[in-house]
């Protein structure tokens, strides 16, 4: 069994994978190429909102949404620790400051509640970042964002392309949302890749210029920027997996879903994890929650171990891989401790300890499934 069986979508969609990447080959043009232009224009299309612009990865796409929007030296932007590095070295790239509030327990999302209280008068911008596949509370966000001088709102949707809050998609919940085609997200491509969106024409040039070496036109540079662009044979990929998108979309979810009932229903002891067992010794497998009015892409599903090590030895034991994501936040990084604002995270902290992300993907089989939840049976009923 495999953690991410990507070879399995490849066999499904082989001759559109080929088809695209020999018209690359024939017309020759590797960077911004027809491809580029067409594969902006269906994603903002499927977003939702007016502009795509394609970079060479989500790391790119967070960089260059803080640049265009004058993030600098002594700046402030909030967001969560408990998230991949990329979230917050492109902060400390820039001379910013990190400022890291708590997540929701339940979600491992930003807190809302936490988040009011980080708002000082140097906030430059707040990142919230989507994890796991399911979308912070962005209508929460974007309302105090508002209520305090229209702070603008960046979505870090790395791993929430796809996902959706109501009818709104992912990547176009807030002022911009950035996206990452690394080949094991819900959208990935076969190398690095990336991108924003946005319905602001001026930030959509601004950006579009950062991504070409702050170019306004060839060999006029208006700015400084960086060498951001996505490559055309990674474009054509998405072009070609996107024939297959919405279909992985759907069975993510109940896929997702699914995992939850069948652990809730066979697991001894398993249930949603609620706030009160932050800080206090864990028992049993604990599941995170799935908003209500949201639909989550499931990026990895995550639950929450005791006793993590023994339980993934276990778990290998029995032909089920698992990987972790996250088990060392970011305030505690040692490139990052003293480049932060001092913050007390303990449910970002707790979850750090916990969690475990299990086998997940559009082509994982019933029988797999049933398989790892067996397992994990098995594991708890011995431990």
């Amino acid at each position: 069994m495999k953690f991410i069986d990507l070879a399995a979508q490849q066999r499904k969609i082989k001759s559109e994978i080929d088809a695209r990447i020999a018209t690359v080959l024939a017309h020759g043009q590797y960077v911004m190429g027809p491809e580029v232009e067409e594969v902006e224009t269906r994603l903002a299309d499927y977003i939702g909102v007016d502009f795509c612009i394609t970079v060479s990865s989500g790391t790119d796409a967070l960089l260059i949404s803080l640049m265009a929007l004058g993030v600098g030296p002594g700046d402030e932007v909030i967001t969560s620790a408990f998230s991949f590095a990329a979230t917050v070295e492109v902060i400390v790239r820039l001379g910013a400051v990190p400022v890291f509030v708590d997540v929701d327990v339940q979600t491992a999302n930003i807190s809302v509640s936490a988040l009011e209280s980080a708002i000082t008068p140097k906030t430059k911008a707040i990142m919230p970042v989507s994890l796991y596949g399911q979308c912070a509370n962005f209508p929460a966000i974007n309302r105090l964002a508002a209520r305090y001088g229209n702070i603008p709102v960046i979505e870090d949707g790395a791993q929430s392309f796809g996902a959706q809050i109501g009818t709104e998609k992912s990547c176009g919940l807030s002022s911009i949302g950035c996206t990452s085609f690394f080949p094991t997200k819900p959208l990935g491509c076969y190398g690095d890749g990336g991108a924003i969106f946005t319905n602001d024409a001026e930030l959509n040039r601004i950006m579009r210029e950062i991504r070409s070496h702050g170019q306004s036109g060839r060999y006029r540079h208006t700015r400084i920027g960086v060498g951001g662009r996505m490559d055309t044979l990674q474009c054509a990929i998405i072009l070609a997996k996107l024939t297959q998108f919405h279909w992985e979309v759907k069975e993510r979810s109940r896929i997702g879903l699914l995992y939850g009932k069948k652990i809730l229903n066979e697991v001894p002891g398993a249930r949603i994890i609620t706030g009160e067992e932050v800080g206090v010794a864990l028992e049993g497998v604990r599941v995170l929650k799935v908003e209500r009015g949201g639909m989550s892409v499931f990026a990895q599903y995550t639950i929450l171990i005791p006793d993590r090590v023994r339980f993934r030895e276990n778990l290998s034991a029995l032909s089920v891989p698992t990987m972790v994501h996250y088990p060392v936040p970011l305030h505690r990084q040692p490139a990052y401790a003293t480049l932060c604002k001092p913050a007390c995270l303990p449910a970002t902290d707790w979850l750090g300890g916990h969690v475990v992300s299990l086998p997940m993907g559009p082509y994982l089989s019933s029988e797999d499934q049933a398989h790892i939840v067996q397992s994990i049976s098995k594991v708890v009923a011995a431990s």
